[in-house]
């Protein structure tokens, strides 16, 4: 039968066990003036002034920070790969639970070995110009199409997906999953790389990367047979591996380097959907705007032809010389008025003369015309009239016959 213990053992909170656990490291004199022999990775410099990396060796690691104020005494330039000595005191980080190396000194050992492969094999291949910016491809605008080789289940494949449907969901992405850390990570790569060069050979760009993670995490892209692969693809790659302050070897053999993943994918689209949209509203009403001032041109074009054309009508030449007609018309109608006026004036004045000596006029005044009726002639003296002669003799208003006695 169990029987409960005299003495329970204390029951304890995360918070009051951390921070038992604290007080252990920070009350041990071995821990509290330590120097620590390692290799610097994942180093981060945040605008906070302090400075966070890790410290390893062969068979293990330590996260370590430098406070501002000892970060702004440090004569050493720090950097990812160096070998170095830390001295400070070790404690728990509460939030975390961690124990973590408090440093205020570094002194340097020297590289680390991976970084002393890594400057040796870039001097190497620099020289032999795969790094040469005169040979890097340019990006393409209006990518329609575009590959990516990274694990396809890391978080740097869900950023860059997320940014190209943002940016460019016209756009065609075609994935080439691969190990991106390990051993056999970069014989992984370059097959990925192969089978995306022959099954896609139309691609426009293709993006290569990954998380960030420490030098040993990144070595993959460092890798002699991946970095000569990216060198030699015929179609522009974008390198987007780790973090800002990360830089592979596949950042200088890659086309162009980006400083993350999504920032890949935001440099391989240079152009988004909504700016393509912009530029086809803006290029729609200058087609419009063009169009409409070529029409407006055209029709005052007709216009002056039709003006000009009118002038030159045979039909403008018959109104000419209807005009012409009807202006004669109207000169001979004014003239043959005139006439007219003239002639009846000149008639009146005959008629007046014409008148005053017509016979019948003499004749109302009470005067007669005796005439011989045989002859005809007038009897215009009395020698002309013999006794016994029949005369006719006219008066105003008739004759009658008379004889000579």
């Amino acid at each position: 039968m169990n029987q409960a213990p005299l003495f329970p053992s204390p029951r304890w909170t995360v918070s009051s066990l951390t921070a038992y656990i604290r007080e252990l490291f920070e009350t041990d004199e071995t821990l509290r003036d330590v120097w620590v022999h390692g290799e610097i990775s994942n180093l981060s410099r945040p605008r906070s002034g302090h400075i966070y990396f890790t410290l390893k060796d062969g068979g293990a690691s330590i996260r370590s920070v430098i406070w501002r104020s000892s970060a702004a005494r440090l004569t050493v330039d720090l950097h990812d790969g160096m070998e170095i000595e830390a001295h400070g005191y070790l404690s728990i980080y509460d939030v975390s639970g961690q124990y973590q190396l408090y440093a205020d000194d570094i002194r340097s050992v020297g590289e680390g070995a991976l970084y002393q492969e890594y400057l040796r094999l870039k001097s190497l291949l620099e020289s032999e110009g795969l790094f040469d910016p005169d040979s890097k491809r340019p990006i393409p605008t209006f990518p329609k199409k575009i590959g990516i080789v990274t694990s396809a289940t890391g978080a740097a494949l869900r950023d860059m997906l997320n940014t190209l449907r943002r940016r460019m969901p016209l756009a065609e992405i075609i994935l080439a999953p691969t190990m991106v850390q390990g051993d056999a990570a970069p014989a992984k790569i370059v097959d990925a790389l192969d089978d995306l060069l022959r099954t896609a050979p139309d691609l426009d760009v293709i993006l290569l990367g990954r998380g960030g993670g420490s030098i040993e995490d990144l070595w993959a892209f460092n890798d002699e047979i991946v970095v000569r692969m990216v060198a030699a693809s015929p179609i522009p790659i974008i390198s987007g591996v780790g973090h800002e302050t990360d830089f592979t070897l596949t950042d200088f053999a890659a086309d162009l380097r980006a400083a993350t993943p999504t920032a890949a994918a935001e440099l391989a689209t240079p152009i988004t959907i909504n700016e393509l949209r912009g530029a086809v509203n803006y290029y729609e009403e200058q087609l419009k705007s063009e169009i409409s001032t070529v029409l407006d041109k055209s029709f005052i074009g007709v216009d002056d032809l039709h003006t000009r054309l009118g002038y030159a009508s045979p039909l403008r030449g018959i109104q000419r010389d209807q005009q012409t007609i009807d202006g004669l018309i109207q000169r001979l109608n004014a003239e043959q008025t005139h006439r007219q006026a003239v002639m009846r004036t000149t008639l009146k004045g005959l008629n007046r003369r014409l008148s005053s000596l017509n016979p019948q006029a003499v004749l109302a005044r009470g005067y007669a015309i005796v005439t011989n009726p045989e002859t005809g002639k007038v009897i215009g003296s009395v020698a002309e009239a013999r006794k016994n002669d029949d005369l006719k003799i006219r008066v105003k208003d008739g004759e009658f016959d008379a004889k000579v006695r």
